[in-house]
């Protein structure tokens, strides 16, 4: 069956998923569901203990069983050591047929790939996945289907009950033996625990894994002694030193420095950019340093940020110690700087539901002015894909950027013309993980490129000397340069499926014909 975007979508894989396909970005507006509520087991006793002496028995306290569902955090990005501590004892266990519902999972969780060649794991729900991990899914290492959602998307699965998390195991900075988590406080923080809201929420079964555990009562919570089952203590949770590797980093990238430069005198030039305005920004490089050139504007025309939102890094924290900001909005720390910014009475914590979630009565994305995102690959219709490389190979993570680019009035795409020799601008993606009707304008260093949608934001900006020009004509310099790139060489089995943020398939992802994995 085709979708909205033009993708075919099987009809086993509807058969098997049981959910429509993609029908628009705002198609489900104002839909009416019954959110799923928890089994919850009381405790009414002053007598009774919620410490265990260990991971295996906090598993045999909750009733661990095949075919269960677990849900993770990714706080902790590559540093993260909790998912191996329970997936270990797990396979020490035997037990098997096992769903990991993550926030995301990166190459700290490369371990995972023989537990799914010997059954222990066999279906993945995740923002996306990197590494191995993803290497192995693409070679169709995965019994079942990897799922990939947006944050928001996760959020609202688990609250439908579409996706039915048996124990979540949140990592806890800091933690009392009654189950009061904090994401600071300790050796290992991270700042927020805001992807862990939902599964405190919605698990049935909730355990609290920390290296720090603190007096009675751990006050005041990110996640209530209200909302935990057990608590277990451990030497290690994370490495904090890993949460900013790779894209989190700002860049020297001359390429990408012009690319942010282009974005900065864009926005400054949108009728949106005004006293009060509302901003997020991915953490690519080009993004970040987009942040740090909007600032010296901001300084120069007395202008403040309303609210900043998102995902947050070092130059954003900086604007807050400018008083460029009246406040941030935190689901996620990038870097250390971030974390430490959090005693800032202005820097909050919210929920990844708050944040994102396209179920709810309305979430911080929609009142959004700007948002900067990333791209492996745009297309011709504006289409985005974050998630698949060019090769086929499952190599990101769609995060907030379905969330943020339906929920922005002014959504901004940087990419360099060319991957490495590859164009990322080209006729179709790969893969769509962003419907083109959300994505308003297309930054590259050869030129700039306005979705035809929004001729307002044409018409706002035609007398700045910006390169402009049409996506196509971006795509016709990609291939000049590099040359029209040959179609990825796809099986017949779908190995996952990207989600819309409403739930819909927006897209399938194939098996890679003749896929070696890397040793």
């Amino acid at each position: 069956m085709l979708n909205s975007v033009g993708r075919e979508i099987p009809e086993e894989i509807i058969k098997l998923t049981g959910k429509e396909v993609f029908q628009g970005a705002f198609a489900k507006d104002g839909v009416e569901y019954q959110r799923a509520a928890p089994v919850v087991k009381p405790v009414m006793s002053n007598t009774t203990s919620k410490m265990v002496d260990s991971i295996h028995e906090a598993l045999v306290k909750c009733g661990v069983r095949d075919g269960m569902t677990f849900g993770f955090h990714h706080h902790f990005r590559d540093g993260d050591m909790v998912v191996k501590l329970v997936m270990d004892e797990v396979h020490k266990m035997g037990i098997k047929d096992i769903t990991i519902c993550a926030s995301s999972l990166g190459r700290a969780h490369d371990f995972l790939v023989p537990m799914m060649e010997d059954g222990t794991v066999t279906n993945i729900e995740s923002s996306g996945v990197r590494g191995e991990v993803g290497k192995a899914i693409s070679h169709g290492k995965l019994k079942g289907l990897a799922i990939m959602r947006s944050h928001g998307g996760r959020v609202r699965a688990i609250q439908t009950g579409e996706s039915r998390l048996d124990i979540s195991f949140i990592g806890a900075p800091t933690c009392d033996d009654y189950g009061n988590c904090r994401g600071i406080g300790g050796k290992s923080d991270c700042g927020v625990l805001s992807y862990s809201h939902v599964d405190g929420n919605h698990a049935n079964k909730v355990v609290a894994i920390t290296d720090c555990l603190v007096p009675f009562p751990n006050y005041p919570p990110h996640i209530p002694m209200a909302k935990v089952d057990y608590v277990c203590v451990v030497d290690a949770i994370g490495d904090p030193t890993k949460i900013a590797t790779g894209a989190a980093k700002p860049t020297t990238d001359v390429r990408k420095l012009t690319m942010a430069d282009y974005c900065t005198q864009f926005v400054v030039n949108t009728p949106y950019f005004k006293d009060g305005f509302s901003y997020q920004t991915g953490i690519g490089g080009a993004s970040i340093a987009s942040t740090i050139s909007l600032t010296k504007i901001m300084e120069e025309r007395g202008i403040r940020m309303g609210f900043g939102v998102g995902g947050l890094t070092k130059p954003m924290c900086d604007l807050l110690d400018k008083g460029l900001v009246n406040l941030l909005l935190d689901t996620q720390d990038f870097d250390l700087s971030a974390v430490s910014s959090l005693t800032n009475p202005r820097h909050h914590r919210i929920s990844a539901g708050a944040y994102a979630n396209p179920f709810n009565k309305g979430a911080f994305v929609n009142k959004l002015d700007f948002v900067i995102l990333a791209a492996l690959e745009v297309d011709v219709n504006f289409n985005v894909n974050v998630v698949v490389g060019s090769d086929g190979i499952i190599t990101g993570a769609q995060g907030g950027h379905p969330d943020t680019a339906a929920g922005a009035k002014c959504t901004i795409v940087i990419s360099p013309l060319l991957q490495g020799r590859i164009p990322a601008i080209c006729t179709d993606v790969t893969t769509v993980t962003t419907p083109g009707e959300t994505i308003d304008v297309v930054i590259t260093e050869y030129g700039i490129a306005i979705n035809p949608l929004r001729q307002d934001l044409i018409e706002a900006t035609k007398d700045t000397d910006l390169p402009f020009c049409t996506i196509e004509e971006l795509r016709d310099k990609a291939y000049e340069i590099a040359g029209k790139p040959e179609p990825v060489q796809f099986g017949e089995r779908v190995v996952g499926i990207i989600e819309s943020r409403d739930g819909t398939i927006l897209d399938v992802v194939r098996e890679v014909k003749e896929f070696k994995l890397d040793k």
